[in-house]
């Protein structure tokens, strides 16, 4: 019998057999960098970070070098193979990166999700300019994007508002809103935010005062700043609810007239300041001034839509009572009466 010859198929077992481990170290090569790029440590962290990305940063490569700039992870290249694999798209915002995040993956989840809300709180400002740098150290609108806004009369005119008056439309409270929003965002917030300040109860309430919500605010913003001691606001926002409905009276509020001047510093109000002429000055025109004279707290606001009803005209400063903190005032009926009470309040002060 002829014998088969096996060595050719040997031959061809040998290259099969070193074709297939050759394939298989490529492949588990691959699957190892796929593998330690993806799930591999390349995040070390201390504590839970915040990443803060703008709106400057619209590519994967600005992504990556801002994380390699904040020490958030130790390879930018393996974080872009990752991204990329990952189908990641760009979002701006502020994230809380946790420190147990370590690989890529984990990092780019994170980074995918719901961005971290800025609890934004805001009280005790007087003019647009503080407002707008506040605001701009807490999102990122810049304060020049949102001064721009507040400026805008067109704008304004939309909603109702004026540049002299659109501080009505900011309630003092604590909101919470996205980092990246613009000021137009922000703007839109404040309005739905002032939309539920302004309930049915309270435009009915200003209603009866014939009065709009930014003519309550207005007026809420001097009672705000001739008062500190909260339980007297009321019967202060009744004394000037009724200047304002007696026929040939003036508002001739203190406060109105330190806005117009312009310096916050001033203590006591002169004659020489009584002269400056603005529409703001109350001592020379009639009426409310265009608009608020400071950011009025919601205490002060319902002080005026819940003023007392009495009949007095005046009121001044009084001698403190023992142990009392904030000054208080004395109302009278009659201008005779009034000058007592600031005479009684001058000689105490006097003394001191």
């Amino acid at each position: 019998m002829e014998s088969v010859d096996t060595k050719p198929n040997r031959k061809w077992l040998k290259l099969f057999l070193g074709l297939f481990l050759a394939v298989a170290l490529v492949g588990g090569g691959l699957a190892y960098y796929f593998y330690h790029q993806v799930f591999g440590i390349n995040v070390v962290l201390t504590e839970d970070t915040i990443l803060t990305i703008p709106k400057s940063h619209t590519s994967l490569e600005q992504l990556a070098q801002l994380l390699e700039q904040e020490k958030i992870i130790q390879n930018k290249n393996s974080f872009l193979f990752t991204a990329q694999q990952m189908s990641y798209q760009l979002k701006t915002g502020k994230y809380t990166i946790p420190k147990s995040t370590t690989s890529n993956r984990r990092l780019v989840r994170v980074l995918q999700g719901r961005q971290l809300a800025v609890r934004l709180t805001f009280h005790n400002l007087r003019l647009k300019q503080q407002l707008a740098g506040y605001v701009s150290r807490q999102i990122e609108a810049d304060s020049s994007e949102l001064i721009t806004l507040l400026n805008d009369s067109d704008f304004l005119a939309q909603f109702g508002y004026t540049p002299e008056n659109v501080m009505a439309a900011f309630i003092p409270n604590t909101y919470e809103m996205y980092w990246d929003c613009d000021a137009k965002t922000f703007w839109k917030k404040m309005l739905k935010e002032n939309k539920k300040f302004w309930n049915q109860e309270r435009l009915d309430k200003a209603a009866a005062l014939d009065m709009t919500p930014i003519e309550v605010y207005t007026l809420a913003s001097i009672v705000e700043c001739e008062s500190q001691y909260k339980p007297e606001r009321p019967k202060i926002a009744g004394v000037y609810l009724n200047r304002l409905q007696k026929e040939g009276w003036k508002l001739e509020a203190d406060p109105t007239v330190v806005f117009a001047v312009g310096d916050f510093s001033i203590k006591r109000v002169l004659d020489r300041h009584l002269e400056t002429d603005s529409p703001y000055n109350t001592y020379k025109y009639a009426g409310l001034p265009p608009g608020p004279i400071y950011m009025s707290s919601i205490n002060a606001i319902d002080a005026v839509l819940n003023a007392e009803k009495h009949s007095y005209m005046f009121f001044c400063a009084k001698p403190p009572e023992a142990g009392q903190s904030l000054y208080m005032h004395a109302f009278a009926k009659t201008h005779r009466a009034h000058i007592n009470n600031a005479k009684k309040y001058w000689n105490w002060i006097r003394r001191q």
